[in-house]
């Protein structure tokens, strides 16, 4: 199935809608009135999309919200977790947890401080893809560090006005910005030479596999612009961030993202409910060592 940038648009407000009730009922009927589509074919173009049926990326994003509540919320206990996310029984919370992570809330909370934080696929033994933890070592040398914690900041940040399209994985990001990128040209809104682009991160590499993080590819703009279709306007909240300007190589934008959360954590910050974003200043392939420069933001109270 071919999907329109109506399809999409659509699908963007049922990201947006599940996103801001995950505490809540969600059913296919509720979530296709919002997307302005029958049960029927919305589910066809989700599961296009998102090559994961509605019920399942419902599931996973809970189970995910409650893994990052285990990571950061000491006091909380699975029964309130299992009763915030909707699940009907501790068990069933347990059930799903364990199909995503390999291990039971407890252990994941008992086992993860400080030992886990990247995701990988594994198979079991029907030959399913399970998702799993595997160590992540950082290897950074001491003056390394102190460059990377020089270049952090916490400052007030106005409102930014982005345009951008949304795509889940990895692998997807680089054709999505092609696909901005063709699009903003036929609008004229690359004529400026100091034209900025960007991505927002709605989902964490530290909890959720690298094939179903969504993100979305940004082009930054002076102010609102109406679109249709599967370009989105999207105004980033000003306020409190934790902010860090880099020259980095690709590999090496995961270790800087790392330590900057443990920045924020070692510093007492929390993060808002709200994306972080990177806002690049040049094109990395015209940089002599394949470099980008780039600033991170990360919202905090």
């Amino acid at each position: 199935m071919t999907l329109s940038k109506d399809h999409i648009k659509s699908i963007n407000k049922a990201f947006n809608y599940i996103e801001q009730h995950l505490e809540s009922d969600l059913s296919l009927e509720q979530i296709s009135r919002v997307a302005h589509y029958s049960p029927y074919h919305f589910h066809r173009i989700f599961k296009t999309f998102t090559k994961e049926t509605l019920n399942n990326y419902i599931a996973r994003k809970r189970v995910e919200k409650a893994s990052a509540d285990l990571l950061h919320r000491e006091h909380i206990t699975i029964s309130e977790l299992s009763t915030q996310y909707g699940f009907t029984s501790n068990s069933s919370f347990t059930r799903a947890f364990k199909k995503f992570y390999g291990v039971s809330p407890s252990n994941f909370r008992r086992h993860s401080k400080g030992k886990y934080s990247k995701i990988s696929q594994m198979k079991s033994k029907n030959g399913q893809p399970i998702t799993t933890f595997e160590n992540y070592v950082c290897h950074t040398n001491q003056n390394n560090d102190t460059v990377m914690t020089t270049n952090i900041k916490v400052e007030t940040i106005d409102n930014i006005h982005t345009l951008g399209i949304t795509c889940i994985g990895k692998h997807q990001l680089t054709l999505t910005f092609n696909r901005l990128l063709d699009w903003a040209g036929q609008q004229g809104l690359l004529r400026h030479p100091d034209f900025k682009m960007g991505t927002l991160y709605y989902d964490s590499f530290k909890i959720t596999a690298p094939d179903k993080v969504r993100m979305t590819a940004c082009l930054v703009v002076d102010a609102p612009i109406k679109t249709d279709g599967e370009v989105i306007s999207t105004t980033i909240n000003g306020g409190l961030h934790i902010t860090a300007h880099y020259e980095i190589g690709i590999a090496e934008f995961p270790t800087t993202w790392m330590n900057l959360f443990k920045w924020m954590n070692d510093n007492g910050y929390k993060k808002r409910s709200e994306p972080p974003f990177e806002i690049y200043h040049n094109d990395f392939n015209k940089h002599p060592e394949k470099k980008c420069i780039v600033d991170l933001y990360i919202p905090v109270d």
